[in-house]
């Protein structure tokens, strides 16, 4: 008698909560026509983890993707309160949930995360979150696993059955859809990089055919030399940039998070680049506040992006002219800017100024480069939760600003510094 009523218990909720799961399929229908048709990778992360918080009826969820290089599982995208601080913290493959289900390709579902030797505990710590249930599935495609979601703390009651299907459903679609925007941003490009790379080979190509030639002068044959010297420095210049932006768009390309004294950091990179300046009859000034915090980020990146900035304010300058760095405290983030009074940018190349491989049109002067600097220095930055603006005026010079989160305990790091190779 027992048995019998509690299935129609069972039943009975069924037939009452029917029309609740009908939206909840019809929704995740609609999210797998919104996955289906983009092709960002960081806006679909965002959806699908949007999506998962809001079928399974939890109070936050995550998307964590395996990355090859550290062997461990990052966390890419996040909603709720892990927003805050979890996104790409380090999860190791053992002893974590998120490892447990990636190894396996087997869904999870934990009642009390706290009792459970598996829950990495330290992914609380940093988002100052307290999980208290997990349920985790595999991204998996035909041939391979992903990554993992996780929705985390069910808003009433516990995880269901239900729950457990609609976030499988999910997974596969964004599983598949994470797979084409890859291999979208992959082709993308490549087809730019090879558009570029023509210029460069056309020059080795016209220089290779003179050179063969026994009549050739001297002093002709050594023009072409240099030629071909510096078109292959430029297209091994170009190969390095074009590898570090495919590992930024692709998730690949792992940033350690380290506190970093900015004023340090930058004075550093102006001493390296004073000789350059003086051959150049440019003077460097600069500025900081004494009672600056220090940020948080990789400092190797840091570097790489205030170098770029300074050599472009070098570059692009005149002789005799100046570039001047402030670095200032504004509502909580270390703001760096970099001005120079060089020849200034066009306002109609302003909005394109960060797009890959572009350069500000210059009739009549050579300035060598791959048009890949800003694009590359505007995704580190993007990457530290900091932002990179630049305004201009034609004859009286360029300002970029480098805004970061200042202060401690910013966003601390758990993965092992080791750098990208």
């Amino acid at each position: 008698m027992a048995e019998r009523s509690s299935q129609s218990d069972r039943e009975r909720s069924a037939i009452l909560n029917y029309p609740q799961l009908l939206k909840r399929y019809a929704r995740l229908l609609e999210v797998s026509v919104t996955l289906a048709s983009t092709l960002d990778l960081d806006d679909l992360l965002q959806h699908v983890v949007e999506a998962a918080k809001e079928l399974t009826e939890c109070e936050a969820t995550s998307l964590l993707l395996y990355d090859p290089g550290t062997r461990h599982l990052h966390f890419e995208a996040a909603t709720g309160a892990l927003l805050s601080g979890g996104d790409r913290i380090v999860v190791p493959m053992e002893n974590s949930i998120a490892g447990w289900v990636y190894a396996r390709g087997e869904v999870l579902h934990v009642e009390d995360a706290m009792a459970d030797a598996r829950f990495y505990r330290e992914v609380d710590v940093l988002t100052q979150f307290q999980t208290r249930s997990v349920l985790a599935v595999p991204l998996r495609t035909l041939d391979k696993t992903l990554g993992v979601i996780e929705a985390v703390n069910k808003v009433q009651g516990g995880f269901l059955e239900e729950d457990e299907r609609l976030l499988l459903a999910l997974a596969s679609q964004a599983a598949i859809a994470i797979e084409k925007a890859r291999l979208f941003q992959q082709s993308d490009l490549v087809a730019e990089m090879v558009h570029e790379l023509r210029t460069p080979l056309a020059s080795l190509t016209a220089a290779a055919h003179l050179l063969r030639r026994p009549d050739l002068p001297g002093e002709q044959r050594g023009r072409l030399a240099d030629t071909v010297y510096g078109e292959v420095f430029r297209l091994n210049e170009m190969a390095t940039d074009f590898l570090e932006l495919a590992r930024l768009e692709s998730g690949r390309g792992r940033m350690v998070r380290e506190p970093v004294h900015l004023g340090g950091l930058v004075q550093e990179c102006i001493e390296i680049v004073r000789p350059v300046a003086e051959a150049d009859g440019v003077i460097i000034e600069s500025e900081a506040e004494s009672s600056l915090a220090p940020v948080q980020g990789d400092r190797n990146r840091l570097k790489q992006v205030f170098l770029n900035l300074l050599t472009n304010a070098i570059k692009y300058n005149r002789p005799g002219g100046k570039v001047l760095v402030r670095i200032s405290l504004e509502n909580s983030e270390a703001v760096t800017c970099i001005r120079d009074t060089g020849r200034g940018i066009p306002p109609d190349s302003l909005p394109h100024i960060f797009e890959r491989f572009y350069r500000v049109p210059d009739p009549g002067r050579s300035v060598a480069g791959t048009g890949l600097g800003l694009a590359i220095a505007q995704r580190i930055i993007a990457a530290s939760h900091g932002s990179i603006t630049v305004e201009s005026q034609i004859d009286k010079g360029s300002t970029f600003c480098v805004r970061l989160p200042a202060g401690p305990g910013l966003f601390p790091d758990t993965r092992p510094l080791r750098r990208p190779k």
